[in-house]
C-alpha cells in the first residue's frame, strides 16, 4: 500500500451494495412508476443511482418478501425474440399507500447520502 493507493481508493470508491431493506424500498420506488423485471432493476439502479449495487440475491429476497406481503405482485410476460417470459413485477393497489412511505425513505437516504469528496493529489 501507498498513499498514493489510499488517495485513489478514496477517489474511485468501490460500489455500494444495498441491504434487503433498502432494496425493498428502491423497488417500490421503481414500481411505483411502471412495471419492471430483475434484471431491469438492477440495471435502472446502476443508472439512475451509479454508486449503488444490487446484488441477485438481494434483489430476489427483497421482491420475495414484498410478494408474501402481498405489496407488489407478479406476472409473466412473453417478450418478442426472447426464448423465455419475463416476470414482471407492479404495485399491488391495496399498497398504494404504504409502498409511497417506503420508497419516500428510499429518496430520502440516496439525497442524504455524501457525495464523494474530491481526492487532493500530494
Amino acid at each position: 500500500m501507498t498513499i498514493e493507493e489510499i488517495y485513489q481508493f478514496f477517489a474511485a470508491q468501490p460500489p455500494i451494495y444495498l441491504s434487503s431493506e433498502q432494496a425493498a424500498c428502491y423497488v417500490l420506488s421503481v414500481l411505483l412508476i411502471e412495471e419492471s423485471y430483475g434484471t431491469r432493476l438492477i440495471q435502472k439502479l446502476e443508472s439512475d443511482y451509479p454508486p449503488y449495487r444490487l446484488s441477485d440475491t438481494v434483489l430476489y429476497a427483497a421482491l420475495n418478501f414484498l410478494e408474501t406481503e402481498r405489496a407488489i405482485a407478479s406476472r409473466w410476460q412473453k417478450v418478442d425474440g426472447r426464448g423465455r417470459p419475463r416476470r414482471m413485477y407492479s404495485v399491488s393497489s391495496q399498497w398504494l399507500d404504504e409502498a409511497q412511505k417506503l420508497a419516500a425513505l428510499w429518496r430520502g437516504f440516496v439525497t442524504k447520502q455524501p457525495q464523494a469528496s474530491k481526492a487532493v493529489a500530494v
